[in-house]
């Protein structure tokens, strides 16, 4: 005998392992995607369209699990599987009666038929119960739990009480009452029939059912409910409505969900993706953007982006208008590569200020210029003359900017923008040019955001995430210096006025394809984007006009963090001699130099690197040296400047005359040596 049971038993451990239980229909669930605190911010519906999420007996009031239990499997904690007094039970009445009066299934054995769905047969029965065998070897009694609050049918498409919770309503399972609790355990007994916002009576007459004949059963301090509490919940009225799935982030979660691998369970997903998002800051930026579309050409759509500016963490992101066809709203815009217009130029002023090329106090000239065969244009077809690089940057000049990435480097600009977290996007082939510095690459609204967050953040680059990770490991892109020079050029009042203490920054691409405006404060970075998502042109639309309101908007979503504004002004004094006692030995202020040989231009006191202008134009020199030469193209007047590496310069008038009329002791007119030099 012993060693017939040992022989069954045997068998019985090798079918197990040949017909393990079919889980895949566990498997196969929606996503969650909630923000850094788990809010919740989206539900994706699993393949074919059913609303499931799997659950666990942590995911619901202990109420709901007491309750369950009580009205479902009594003796539940206590049997293997298979409860033969119930099963004794149901036969007896079904010999009594003629018919089936109650089923004797355990919550096990009802998971199984969760997983594996057959006809209500006796030869089913049986395959049950051995199947609710297999899953008590596997599983403990909380995962089986977990398994019928994961399937268990809430009317029409919807599965599993936190798909019910959310469905009829409009909240996370962990906050459901007693009441709703008793709902969503009696829908799965006659889900067509019980479904609340087709048949509410029937559904109402079930859940106090399930309040009055079985919550007192429960076993549980957590289950125990007084009189009053019963009659307060039986008072509830029962949902006639469902409520809308969330869809907050859609772009966003579409995108995790894509990418998502699985869970580290096998047959267990967790189907819950956890952001780097603020709930109530995303629905705030969604709200934005919806308001924004009713000024809004036709076809013309926005995307919208916060990061925390220390650690890189995307806090809210609108990839355009889901569900609009017009507008392309299945295109997450975000991540769309377009021209970013004059946006780039604030990395490329750092980069002047770093190398010494340039300070903010430069007098810099906007004045037509060919660089070989490119002769860049303003935006407005004409030119400002001479101005400060702290000016030039704020107007958004080209000229200006073109001249110096032509002296530091297409290549060097181009891996300072890799560093940065914005790589640019060239046709195959080509190699960075000088067009760079107008916009001439490809890029991304969270590109543009990460090297935003480089300047605002000391210099350090990073891409920016969405998924919660390890401490922030960063590039040097800038020296800390240079990007705080940048970031106070770059502070200044909104148009209108309003916030303070914000480094912004606007850009337009060619044919206003692309209206562009990003910033920084102290705390947190911002982008937002506008255009069509065909990338057909806007007529006459700007970076200023278009997204710059949208930006300023979006600031004052978010808690204040200021800057400090810096002012920066040029520093000259007449006659070449500055505070520092940086001074142009020679030429002496007023000399009257011979046009037929080459100058040398001698300077004296301030900080290396120095660079020496004529008339607002760079002239070939060693930074490093306190001389340089100069040979005068023609006869005229001139101003001759040097600038040291604190953006002092010191500036004196001279004239060149023809050699055969030089005179001894020809000096300049008065009226021209009092001139100021800072127009």
């Amino acid at each position: 005998m012993p060693a017939l049971l040992l022989c069954v038993a045997a068998s019985l451990l090798v079918l197990d392992r040949a017909f393990p239980p079919d889980l895949r229909r566990l498997e196969v669930v929606g996503e969650e995607v909630v923000d850094r605190q788990g809010r919740t911010l989206s539900v994706l519906p699993a393949p074919g369209g059913t609303w499931r999420l799997p659950a666990s007996v942590g995911d619901v009031p202990p109420a709901l699990v007491a309750m369950l239990v009580a009205a479902e499997d009594r003796r539940f904690r206590w049997h293997f599987g298979v409860d033969p007094l119930s099963l004794a039970r149901a036969a007896a009445q079904w010999v009594r009666s003629g018919h089936v009066v109650s089923g004797g299934s355990t919550l096990t054995m009802q998971a199984v038929r969760l997983l594996e769905p057959r006809p209500r047969t006796l030869r089913s029965k049986l395959v049950e119960a051995l199947r609710a065998m297999q899953l008590e070897r596997r599983f403990s009694k909380d995962q089986i739990l977990g398994i019928w609050l994961t399937l268990a049918s809430q009317g029409g498409n919807i599965e599993g009480v936190r798909a019910g919770a959310i469905s009829w309503f409009g909240r996370p399972a962990a906050q459901l009452t007693p009441a709703e609790a008793a709902l969503l355990i009696a829908i799965p007994r006659r889900p067509n029939q019980l479904r609340p916002d087709r048949h509410p009576e029937a559904a109402r007459v079930a859940r106090d059912d399930m309040l009055l004949r079985r919550a007192r059963a429960a076993a549980g301090a957590e289950a125990a409910l007084t009189p009053q509490d019963l009659l307060a919940a039986a008072a509830q009225p029962v949902p006639r409505h469902r409520f809308p799935m969330p869809t907050l982030a859609p772009h966003l979660s579409r995108e995790l969900a894509a990418a998502r691998t699985g869970g580290d369970t096998p047959g267990l997903r967790s189907g819950r993706i956890l952001t780097t998002l603020d709930q109530p800051l995303q629905r705030a930026v969604e709200e934005l953007a919806e308001n924004t579309r009713r000024n809004l050409a036709p076809h013309v759509s926005v995307a919208l982006l916060v990061a925390n500016l220390r650690t890189r963490e995307v806090q809210a992101l609108s990839g355009g208008y889901w569900g609009d066809r017009e507008r392309a709203g299945a295109i997450d815009l975000s991540r769309a590569v377009r021209s970013p217009g004059s946006a780039l130029k604030p990395l490329l002023y750092g980069l002047g200020f770093e190398a010494g090329f340039i300070a903010p106090g430069t007098v810099v000239a906007d004045l037509p210029r060919r660089f070989g065969t490119y002769a860049p244009e303003n935006f407005d077809r004409g030119f400002t003359g001479r101005v400060t690089a702290a000016e030039a940057l704020r107007m958004s000049l080209n000229l200006p900017a073109v001249a110096l990435l032509d002296r530091l480097g297409p290549l060097r600009f181009a891996s300072a923008m890799k560093l940065a977290g914005a790589p640019p996007r060239l046709p195959e082939g080509a190699d960075p040019s000088l067009p760079l510095a107008l916009g001439g690459a490809g890029t991304t609204l969270r590109e543009m955001g990460a090297l935003y967050a480089a300047l605002g953040d000391g210099g350090r680059g990073a891409a920016l995430r969405v998924i919660p990770g390890p401490p922030l490991e960063t590039r040097p892109v800038l020296e800390a210096r240079a990007a705080a020079t940048v970031a106070q050029v770059l502070v200044q009042p909104f148009p209108g006025g309003g916030l303070m203490g914000i480094a912004w920054k606007t850009g337009t691409s060619w044919g206003g394809r692309d209206a562009w405006s990003l910033g920084f404060d102290g705390a947190h970075v911002a982008a937002v984007w506008v255009g069509r998502p065909d990338g057909t042109p806007m007529p006459g639309a700007t970076g200023r006009a278009l997204a710059l309101p949208i930006l300023s908007r979006l600031f004052s979503l978010l808690p204040p963090a200021p800057l400090s504004p810096l002012p920066v002004r040029p520093r000259f004094v007449a006659g070449g001699e500055a505070p520092d006692h940086l001074r142009l030995l020679f030429p002496p202020a007023g000399a009257v130099l011979p046009g037929d040989e080459a100058v040398t231009l001698r300077v004296q006191g301030g900080r290396r690197p120095l660079h020496f202008l004529v008339d607002g134009v760079p002239i070939a020199s060693e930074p490093a040296r306190r001389e340089a030469n100069w040979t005068p193209p023609a006869a005229g007047f001139y101003r001759v400047t040097v600038l040291d590496a604190d953006g002092v310069a010191a500036s004196v008038p001279v004239r060149v005359r023809d050699a055969a009329t030089v005179l001894s002791g020809d000096r300049l007119p008065e009226a021209v040596l009092r001139q100021e030099t800072t127009r």
